[in-house]
């Protein structure tokens, strides 16, 4: 038979674990004759974000902001965010800072009407959760959740709820039939949460088509709540 991870490590001229205790365990165990054979092919590259994609590029409200605050070094040195902690009670810089998130929050919510027909509220908390549609990443208690919270709003028409826009977005692997039927069910549960008179604007709740860098370069600088 032939073993796919064996076939990928002749093939390929690097291979690395996604932190360094992942590299290492592959190093030494599990495929340790590899190792011993091409040592010069394994490395290690740990999972991270880069600031000049996720704050630089897709968030220019808050990049302004910083730019204005304490000049535009931080881009190639990560370090000078630090200047930022002499604003940390600085109401003018505070009120700046929400406005560029409301921006944010403004430019998802025009796109969610283009591309989904559905009104949000700028000025609701936007809960995001968004990656790999599985069951040990909760979309299923969240959306449980969701549930609770539309039947809190029901049982207490004349509560006082802090109005709240669900975004939920990932990708099932093809044959993960429990993560697809996940889906359906957030799909389901939005249906009659955005359509139920009850809930007022109090609650929406959307699942993102398609999930892919260039969604997400909208969503997270709009997100208020990140359920990760």
């Amino acid at each position: 038979s032939v073993n796919m991870a064996h076939l990928c490590i002749v093939g390929s001229h690097a291979i690395n674990g996604v932190a360094a205790i992942h590299s290492n365990i592959i190093k030494e165990t599990t495929f340790k004759d590899f190792h011993d054979l091409w040592p010069e092919k394994f490395q290690n590259k740990t999972n991270g974000i880069t600031p000049r994609r996720w704050l630089l590029q897709c968030n220019a409200p808050l990049s302004r902001l910083i730019v204005d605050s304490i000049g535009d070094e931080w881009v190639t040195n990560l370090d000078d965010l630090s200047k930022l902690e002499k604003f940390v009670d600085d109401e003018t810089f505070i009120d700046n800072f929400i406005s560029a998130k409301l921006e944010n929050k403004r430019r998802l919510a025009r796109l969610l009407r283009k591309d989904y027909g559905i009104e949000v509220n700028p000025a609701s908390m936007f809960d995001i959760h968004v990656k790999r549609i599985h069951e040990y990443k909760r979309q299923l208690l969240n959306c449980l959740y969701i549930v609770t919270l539309y039947n809190r709003i029901k049982e207490n028409p004349r509560g006082d709820f802090t109005p709240r826009t669900v975004l939920i977005g990932g990708k099932a692997a093809p044959g993960y039939h429990t993560a697809k039927m996940i889906i359906k069910l957030i799909c389901s549960v939005a249906d009659v949460v955005n359509t139920d008179p009850d809930i007022c604007g109090r609650l929406k709740v959307i699942f993102l088509e398609n999930y892919r860098v260039s969604l997400a370069e909208k969503v997270i600088p709009a997100c208020d709540l990140s359920q990760h």
